[in-house]
């Protein structure tokens, strides 16, 4: 039960996603990048695992904080030690990241899954073992056949609905792309989306985050003749009020926040005060499987939806421990990737979707991940 050992391992991986100036993600030739497993380990043997970054589990981190929190714990006091964690954030000079608290806050329910040999969501109290998903498009871009007009949005959304898909999310086009950012193209890509999948396929958009008032809102009218099922992002988060004001000026809903700080607590002050009419959270997001449980079930308690904001199995296990999340977003997804190759270091998919659209949650013990733990050791880095 005792926390004896906090360790993280890098390791390359292969990956075909490429970072462009502003951080979205683009398909590219394979490379490679470096990835970081962080374990937690019990002095029974014990063990529980997250996947992150290195920038996240940097060794001043996980030395002066982490470390200090948890070892000679007991691991299953995961509310307790996120508090304490939460606590030292200030501590740290803000150091001390929301996406630290993630990496750890995971590997503790992962941990207590594998230690009594259960899947965290049955842990957490199940509501389904199935969730339907929606295919989030990558961000638009200026490859030939790729997604550089609307008319790529199109063919690719046919795509996807073969595919099993019953909802699409686009992300449209972003700088660096040069002439990005554009409200009508956007409108012109939800068009020719909307035309190519026909009225019974739901979709959603998450355009450029820092449009104006007078922009935002002329794209949330364009959608509303669309019939999307929601706007998300189009204004810097930063500025609440200007979500309440978006929200009360549109019939479509708003959803958000989804990488602004604070937590659940902040996304409290979001429903409070009318900024969206659908909440987001994430694991990644907020700090952690614990704090997004906190972020769905505060949503219910207002008779609202949540929406949980990335993939793998850390927010599936979200979603399928909670009634007021509809979907699953499955991505990103690019014409020149397949998403159901999944990734190197695993020995087979966390989210496996069926020809009807829904993604099945594995039953494996912890938060579903089936690791290969050999090829993280052969390809180890300092």
């Amino acid at each position: 039960m005792i926390i004896t050992d906090v360790q993280v391992r890098h390791f390359l991986s292969t990956t075909r996603r490429h970072s462009d100036s502003a951080g979205h993600a683009h398909p590219g030739p394979p490379h490679q990048v470096k990835t970081s497993i962080l374990t937690i380990r019990t002095e029974d043997g014990h063990e529980g695992h997250s996947f992150t970054v290195p920038e996240i589990v940097r060794p001043h981190l996980i030395d002066k904080f982490v470390r200090t929190v948890l070892i000679g714990q007991d691991h299953r006091d995961r509310e307790r030690l996120w508090q304490e964690l939460a606590h030292w954030q200030r501590g740290s000079a803000a150091q001390l990241s929301d996406r630290t608290l993630a990496a750890v806050d995971v590997a503790l329910w992962d941990l207590a899954g594998r230690a009594l040999n259960q899947p965290v969501y049955k842990l957490i109290g199940a509501y389904r073992d199935k969730v339907r998903a929606y295919g989030s498009i990558m961000c638009g871009d200026e490859l030939e056949g790729g997604l550089a007009t609307p008319e790529d949005y199109g063919r690719f959304a046919e795509t996807l609905v073969a595919r099993g898909y019953t909802g699409i999310k686009l992300h449209t086009w972003m700088p660096p792309v040069s002439w990005a950012p554009d409200v009508r193209m956007d409108l012109k890509a939800c068009a020719a989306v909307r035309e190519a999948v026909g009225p019974d396929i739901h979709l959603m958009i998450d355009a450029f985050h820092w449009y104006s008032r007078v922009d935002a809102l002329e794209l949330g009218r364009g959608l509303e003749k669309l019939g999307f099922d929601w706007i998300e992002e189009p204004l810097d988060e930063q500025s609440m009020s200007s979500y309440k004001w978006l929200a009360d000026n549109l019939d479509i809903p708003v959803v958000g926040p989804e990488s602004a700080g604070g937590k659940h607590w902040h996304r409290a002050e979001w429903v409070r005060h009318g900024a969206c009419d659908i909440l987001r959270t994430g694991v990644n997001d907020v700090g952690g499987i614990t704090p997004a449980l906190k972020t769905m079930r505060m949503a219910e308690s207002f008779g609202m939806d949540c929406e949980v904001h990335g993939n793998t199995a850390m927010n599936l296990a979200v979603c399928a421990a909670s009634r007021n999340c509809r979907w699953y977003e499955r991505g990103l997804l690019h014409p020149f990737l397949e998403y159901d190759d999944g990734f190197d270091y695993l020995n087979q998919l966390s989210d496996p979707m069926d020809a009807q659209g829904w993604v099945h949650v594995p039953d494996r013990p912890g938060i579903g991940e089936d690791i290969n733990f050999d090829f993280i050791e052969n390809n180890r880095v300092t």
